[in-house]
């Protein structure tokens, strides 16, 4: 069993990130939504004190820059790339698709659909195969005040490539649920306090979800 600790829209928020760590998780996905519009020099000591392997992928908040402090950091940057951890395939997509606010860090829907192809073609299917990603799929966690779905539809385009996708951006949208037989989880915002633990079995679909709050 790996234990995952999985946290997103921090927005500069660092001061619950030791009562994260006592959860004492194998492995840390960051999806998202580290600072609230910069800086993203501190980044770099947050995510040095995170002692276990952490995966990173930035937020529709996130200044493009901090792409390289990612890079220089302990964190692995997800965006855009797979990678194979034991039995976990790790995936990622950072930044959002289009908002009405114009935030620093957005894709559009052929972007979204050009990275995902490049992940889904590269990736080695795995017992367990995770996306990370700020954005959620359309029609899952993704209803705005309005009532409408925002979510991406290229990101749902490739959902079935996935076990398990780790998604964020809407803060009311804290859940589990599924869509298309995949597993979507938005933790909830870290700067709350919340959080999600992630339990990934030796078999393939074995996996459990706790949401929590430190």
């Amino acid at each position: 069993m790996t234990k995952v600790l999985l946290l997103a829209d921090i927005h500069n928020q660092f001061g619950k990130l030791d009562s994260f760590l006592n959860l004492e998780p194998d492995l840390v996905f960051i999806a998202g939504d580290i600072t609230q519009f910069g800086p993203v020099e501190p980044v770099l000591t947050l995510l040095s004190r995170i002692e276990v392997p952490c995966f990173a992928v930035h937020g529709n908040c996130d200044p493009r820059e901090i792409l390289d402090v990612l890079e220089d950091s302990n964190a692995v940057c997800l965006h855009g790339r797979a990678m194979t951890v034991g039995k976990l395939t790790l995936t990622g997509l950072g930044g959002s698709n289009k908002t009405p606010f114009n935030t620093p860090s957005e894709l559009t829907e052929n972007e979204i659909d050009k990275l995902l192809a490049h992940i889904t073609s590269t990736m080695e299917k795995n017992v367990h195969n995770v996306l990370i990603t700020h954005a959620p799929p359309q029609g899952a966690l993704d209803v705005a005040a309005n009532g409408t779905h925002v979510g991406s539809p290229a990101i749902r385009k490739y959902i079935k490539h996935f076990d398990l996708v780790c998604t964020a951006h809407m803060h009311e949208q804290r859940g589990v649920t599924e869509l298309e037989g995949v597993k979507v989880v938005n933790p909830g915002e870290a700067s709350k306090g919340d959080c999600a633990l992630i339990y990934f079995g030796e078999e393939h679909k074995d996996i459990e979800i706790e949401l929590l709050s430190v």
